[in-house]
């Protein structure tokens, strides 16, 4: 199950390169990137003793650029929060800046959007741009209509660009 599962963000994310029309008139909701951005400001700062909490409860499956790449199943949350603590550690004032989402989607309590991103910041000294596609599947959680919200239930990075300058 677990494979199948990141196979279809690894999916999701090739579609979400090859698709070259414009979607600026379908958008997601700020209830919808809330938790994205909660996540990228929680990567950027890296607050010692926070945990990242903008994923669902259960079944999160993340794909990224760094080992072992996939982090799913039990505990994926908290292997990912580890790789990616040992990943940039040598990089210092990350920031993330957002384009207008791609393909984005609905059905029932989920959603779907590529997320054109861009991370600065210093690698070693060094300052540096990395491009990418963020490619994210929401769910929105159970509850009434007030307490419902979304949470990252999945999503799959890909670097298109990396730049670095003294």
């Amino acid at each position: 199950m677990h494979s199948r599962a990141s196979l279809l963000l690894v999916s999701a994310l090739a579609v979400s390169f090859s698709y070259a029309e414009d979607q600026t008139d379908k958008q997601p909701s700020a209830a919808m990137m809330a938790p994205v951005t909660q996540l990228a400001t929680f990567m950027s700062r890296l607050p010692p003793g926070e945990h990242a909490t903008a994923f669902a409860k259960r079944g999160v499956c993340i794909v990224e650029n760094f080992a072992p790449f996939v982090f799913c199943g039990a505990n994926a949350v908290a292997r990912w929060e580890a790789g990616f603590r040992a990943h940039v550690s040598d990089l210092t004032e990350l920031a993330a800046a957002f384009g207008a989402a791609h393909d984005f989607n609905t059905s029932g309590n989920r959603a779907y959007f590529s997320l054109p991103t861009t991370w600065t910041g210093l690698a070693s000294g060094k300052h540096f741009e990395e491009r990418g596609a963020w490619a994210f599947v929401l769910q929105k959680t159970r509850g009434g209509a007030q307490d419902a919200e979304w949470r990252i239930l999945g999503y799959g990075w890909g670097v298109t660009a990396y730049t670095e300058s003294p």
